[in-house]
């Protein structure tokens, strides 16, 4: 994918899902936080079998698709093929940049999580990589062992990259703005997000402190 689609993209709120067991109350959180103004949601179930994984990926895909968002999923290259999301996020471990580009061609988003290492974050714009995801910036809950990245981390990122940045751990509609301000472009939530009682409202939250 070029620059200025990954750049329309990848900005402001993006929806990271909760490991949601049912797949309707999965879909209908993240319609929810479409609606509160996520335009980009990954797709992340560490603990599904592969059979809901596929069944839950591709509901999300016809859900993005029809309210005019993009759908990333966490980990399998595989999975983002069968389901026909927009693309895929890649961990440390999830397999290389240049082969996700050779399996899903070059119309499709690819994210790599540097976590507090500038180096991958090079190394992965080199591969071809769409975005760049730093963190954790806060204490998690999803990963409380998660390496801590300092917020200087996003401007050196903002300084020397050319790709869009996205900032995760943490982070809260209180404060998500200092990440935006420090250099990211977008701020990958869960918890705050989804654990919001109304999923809606919080994602507008998150919108009007990121404008």
């Amino acid at each position: 994918m070029s620059l200025a689609p990954a750049r329309r993209l990848v900005r402001g709120l993006y929806a990271m899902t909760p490991d949601e067991p049912d797949t309707d109350r999965l879909v209908a959180a993240v319609s929810d936080a479409i609606s509160g103004g996520a335009r980009l949601v990954q797709y992340r179930n560490k603990t599904a079998p592969e059979r809901l994984r596929v069944e839950q990926a591709r509901a999300l895909k016809a859900l993005c698709e029809s309210l005019s968002a993009a759908l990333i999923v966490n980990d399998y290259v595989e999975l983002a093929l069968e389901s026909g999301a927009d693309g895929v996020h890649l961990g440390g471990e999830d397999g290389s940049c240049a082969e996700a580009r050779r399996k899903l061609g070059t119309a499709k988003l690819i994210g790599i999580s540097c976590y507090d290492r500038m180096a991958l974050a090079r190394e992965a714009e080199r591969a071809g990589a769409d975005y760049v995801a730093f963190g954790s910036f806060f204490p998690s809950r999803i990963k409380p062992g998660a390496v801590q990245a300092p917020l200087a981390l996003l401007a050196q990122a903002r300084r020397e990259l050319g790709v869009p940045i996205v900032a995760i751990g943490g982070i809260t509609s209180a404060n998500a703005a200092s990440l935006v301000q420090a250099g990211a472009d977008a701020v990958a939530v869960i918890s705050a997000l989804f654990d919001a009682p109304d999923v809606a409202a919080a994602a507008r939250r998150f919108e009007a402190s990121l404008a």
